[in-house]
């Protein structure tokens, strides 16, 4: 009910002598007029006091008892200037004098307990019957609640304005749809593009194609668990250039829980991803230059059997032997090709694309690769993964690099030889986990922090750099990797991969 219609109200009730309302069964109840001011000004949700031409308070109702915590003893009959109050208040009440009228002022006053509270004010003067301004009616309600919100609902929008405006990383808000509705200005260094130029654009104008699915199957994860999505994906730029952005992808829900639109927090790791790169053909060129010598020692062996047969070939005219001399230098063919092929494979540089590879070809072809290295070390590598095929979206040769690594490992800390166990078993989540547990030496407890950190190695030929690509692999294919290990008791490698 707005101020002049509740003077109006009063002041009909204040001028009668009595004043009749039905009740219940149209009874009729008869109050005299102080009865009902009491019961007019407390029925009320607003805080009400009246103050005459002199400033003194003439009533208050509980409301504002409630609001600012005064009584009617503290008040009634004490001039209003008398509290806590602003010189506005002041130059507003002797304008009400004048006639005016005010409408929800916006202001700060004291409780009586010292706590500055937002009240929202409205002024009226209140006239008589002949017209003439008797006394000041106020209305207060007290805002403080609503005004704390708007501040920090404005420092937070002011918070957020300014990391937008001045963080590195690209942030982007779409619609359900997939629809840029706002994108940072950090874009526009990041890509070349201005906010107003990726407005209404879709997320497919900006990755490449062979990066959709991906995207999607991101997309598909986030609505389905409800989770932030991390992904990288490769973003072409305003000048046509191609950068990798790692992203993260968040949801945003309606009032009613449902999926209403999603914000992305994106960086630029193109010279990241090179430098990994880097580290991973570094690694690998170790591991090969190691591998060198068993390869050697490996395809030597059958070239023996090669130049023996051969001459044997040479010397006899029996059919019979010619053909199985003939045998067996096909199957040392054979078995120099499989070690040339494997070796190969690892050396040759791979471009980094994810595909279904299963898990068991993955170890038995990382296996060929170090059956050399184990003959001369007088190690047995023992597999106990002949279970049903578990198929895997990922890089086969990461995979391998990663394998190899830890076999080689497993190897080289078995210096008189011994046994290397492989154990594959589903659990839970379609989770597959791979041990590699070997007899070796094992690991120091104090050194086992500093596995895993570049460059530290415990080996005289070691570049310390086989864990730290090894673990950026797993990671990558969304899976983790530890280490258990006891001194003198060896040393058990656990993989943790997500199967398909």
């Amino acid at each position: 009910m707005e101020i002049d219609s509740i003077i109006d109200v009063f002041g009909e009730i204040s001028m009668a002598k009595c004043f009749p309302i039905f009740g219940k069964e149209n009874e009729t109840v008869v109050y005299n007029p102080d009865e009902l001011i009491d019961l007019f000004l407390n029925c009320t949700a607003d805080g009400i006091c009246i103050v005459d031409m002199e400033n003194r308070f003439i009533r208050i109702n509980q409301m504002y008892t409630r609001i600012f915590g005064y009584t009617e003893e503290d008040v009634l009959g004490r001039r209003f200037d008398e509290f806590p109050m602003s010189e506005l208040v002041i130059e507003i009440v002797n304008a009400v004098k004048q006639g005016k009228t005010f409408h929800n002022i916006n202001m700060q006053r004291c409780h009586k307990d010292g706590t500055i509270l937002d009240i929202a004010v409205s002024y009226s003067p209140f006239r008589n019957s002949q017209g003439e301004i008797i006394a000041i009616f106020a209305l207060y309600r007290d805002i403080t609640e609503r005004v704390n919100m708007e501040r920090e609902l404005k420092r937070t929008r002011e918070l957020y304005r300014l990391i937008t405006e001045n963080t590195a990383d690209m942030i982007k808000l779409y619609s359900y749809d997939k629809k840029i509705i706002y994108a940072s200005p950090s874009h526009e260094k990041g890509i070349g593009y201005t906010p107003e130029q990726l407005f209404d654009k879709t997320v497919y104008d900006l990755i490449l194609p062979e990066d959709k699915e991906h995207f999607d199957s991101a997309y598909q994860n986030l609505i389905e668990t409800g989770e932030p999505q991390l992904f990288q994906t490769k973003i072409r730029t305003e000048s046509n250039e191609v950068i990798v952005s790692e992203t993260t992808m968040s949801p945003i829900y309606n009032e009613k829980n449902e999926l209403e639109s999603f914000v992305t927090v994106g960086r630029n790791i193109t010279d990241r991803v090179k430098n990994d790169d880097a580290l991973r053909n570094l690694d690998r060129l170790s591991i090969i230059g190691q591998l060198a010598a068993g390869v050697a020692h490996e395809i030597r062996n059958p070239l023996t059997s090669l130049k023996g047969f051969s001459k044997l070939l040479k010397g006899t005219t029996d059919k019979e032997k010619q053909e199985d001399y003939l045998l067996i230098i096909t199957n040392e063919l054979d078995r120099i090709d499989i070690i040339v092929n494997e070796f190969m494979s690892l050396a040759k540089p791979q471009a980094i694309q994810f595909e279904v590879e299963s898990l068991n070809s993955i170890l038995e072809s990382t296996v060929k690769i170090l059956h050399p290295q184990a003959l001369l070390h007088n190690v047995q590598i023992i597999n106990h993964y002949h279970t049903d095929e578990i198929d895997l979206l990922c890089s086969p040769h990461q995979l391998k690099q990663v394998f190899v690594n830890v076999l080689k490992n497993a190897i080289e800390s078995m210096q008189h030889g011994g046994i290397v166990h492989i154990d594959v078993q589903k659990i839970e989540g379609k989770r597959v986990l791979i041990s590699f547990s070997d007899e070796g030496i094992g690991i120091d407890t104090e050194l086992m922090d500093f596995l895993g950190t570049p460059f530290y190695t415990t080996k005289d030929k070691g570049i310390g750099l086989g864990l730290t690509v090894s673990n950026k692999i797993i990671q990558e294919h969304n899976g983790t990797m530890k280490i258990e290990s006891q001194l003198g008791k060896g040393t058990t490698v656990k993989v943790e991969l997500k199967y398909i």
